[in-house]
């Protein structure tokens, strides 16, 4: 057998047991997708370290956040697209290895700007990593099955976002911060050791890559990040209106030059229909809400409560505890019951535990903050794997890199929109920023829990004419 297969031909042969081989790619796209998802959060803790080390503002220091962010944002649909066309298996396997050097490098860099490169190239890996990751997947589960491997990789990534401030407080707290980055290295290359004779080879697209609707894609969603952090920094008007109508512009341009195309970079097309659109909407509410508590709690935690950084890091731990517990049950459970329906229980929960943690007392105890975070942790870990298996679901298997690459734009514009509004929410409450924070990402998960209920409304993705 030919090592490039159809879709509809792997989806048959992953109805058997999983192989050694499966399993084995299973475990290097789980590692490499770990490492992605770390790097997003653990930068956060160390960025004073970083700052002082290297003799830079605070100000400056946020660049070493912004420029992975943007790097990933900009570049999750051109990779997921190229993926279509080349393969997912050598954009999986390029995107690792480029972050495993480029973690090397941020290491080894003796100076902001350099490492602000460094994390560039970083992101560009990881985004080659999140672009296809949950597109793999799909070919390594049969259909009837496939909610318990987007199950895993939903807790490997609401395990890793979470555990990024605790993982990053030990490390602080044993060595230096370069370290941070250095520990990439040698997991990086025991992920390549396993994916490169394990991932599988998928049916490549007809059509070519559009370098310039890639361009547009990146000048796009570059000017929308850019905008709502300025927004949130209650920056000059014309700066926060200039950017956001650059976005608006040039994403015009993207859906004109696109406009016909059979596997659009931006994935209009797979919008029309309803379940597809319903869960982007819930996935970007959802991850909005846990931006809004990630980023607040520790503030909450350290300026408030006036605990130490590393006990802050140990309180955030049972949110992702739970979804650990939760994640892999409501895989299994989407594969029986309708997605729809799990993922606006899990949402509502969700909203009721941040608003639980808007409301806690003046000074409330270890357990109070431990069942409160427990129960945020519960819904987060129930909506996730239903909502991961919508999305691929409602989409055509040829269309498996355009939706995966959907998945963590709509993960990564929510996480944005949630920190960009805790700052929003410090500069108008002051002090009372946190709770106010919470309480809003409380209303971000009662809307995502809303529009996830609607999807038992929608018609099927089969009943829509292509």
């Amino acid at each position: 057998m030919s090592d490039t297969r159809t879709a509809q031909s792997l989806i048959e042969r992953a109805d058997a047991p999983m192989s050694p081989k499966n399993r084995r790619a299973m475990a290097a796209i789980m590692l490499a997708v770990a490492l992605a998802t770390l790097d997003t959060a653990i930068a956060n803790t160390a960025l004073p370290a970083i700052a002082t080390d290297l003799h830079a503002a605070p100000a400056a220091s946020v660049w070493i956040i912004n420029a992975y962010q943007l790097a990933m944002v900009a570049t999750l649909l051109p990779l997921a697209a190229l993926g279509d066309i080349i393969g997912h298996r050598r954009i999986y396997i390029s995107g690792l290895a480029i972050f495993t050097v480029a973690s090397l490098a941020c290491a080894l860099a003796p100076t902001l700007t350099a490492l602000a490169g460094a994390r560039v190239l970083q992101g560009f890996g990881a985004s080659a990593i999140m672009s296809v990751n949950t597109a793999l997947i799909r070919f390594l589960y049969p259909s009837h099955r496939l909610g318990r491997g987007l199950g895993m990789n939903a807790l490997i990534v609401g395990v890793s976002f979470a555990l990024g401030p605790t993982i990053a407080s030990i490390i602080l707290s044993a060595g230096t911060w370069p370290w941070l980055f250095a520990i990439n290295v040698p997991l990086g290359a025991i992920a390549l050791a396993f994916a490169l004779p394990a991932l599988p080879h998928t049916e490549r697209g007809k059509h070519a890559f559009d370098p310039l609707a890639a361009l547009l894609n990146l000048v796009t969603f570059s000017a929308l990040i850019f905008a709502l952090g300025e927004a949130a920094q209650r920056a000059p008007a014309k700066e926060v209106i200039a950017a956001a109508l650059t976005a608006l512009v040039f994403g015009a341009l993207l859906i004109r030059r696109e406009a016909g195309h059979p596997s659009p970079m931006l994935p209009v097309d797979l919008f029309k229909r309803p379940v597809f659109a319903l869960s982007s909407i819930t996935a970007m509410c959802a991850f909005a809400a846990q931006g809004l508590a990630f980023v607040s709690l520790p503030f909450y935690f350290e300026t408030v409560l006036m605990r130490s950084q590393v006990e802050t890091g140990f309180l955030m731990t049972p949110w992702s505890v739970v979804v650990a517990a939760a994640a892999p049950i409501a895989g299994r459970l989407s594969d029986r019951y309708p997605p729809g329906l799990l993922g606006a229980v899990g949402l509502a929960i969700l909203a009721a535990g941040m608003a639980s943690l808007a409301m806690l007392p003046a000074h409330p105890g270890v357990v109070d903050i431990v069942i409160r975070m427990s129960i945020c942790g519960a819904g987060f870990g129930f909506f996730q794997s239903p909502n991961l298996k919508a999305i691929m679901s409602s989409a055509p298997p040829e269309r498996s890199g355009g939706a995966s690459g959907t998945i963590a734009v709509s993960r990564l514009l929510g996480q944005a929109t949630g920190a960009a509004l805790v700052a929003l929410c410090f500069g108008i409450a002051g002090a009372h920023g946190p709770t106010l924070a919470l309480g809003l990402g409380g209303l971000f998960a009662a809307a995502a829990s809303v529009a996830s209920g609607l999807r038992l409304f929608a018609p099927s993705h089969r009943a829509i004419k292509h």
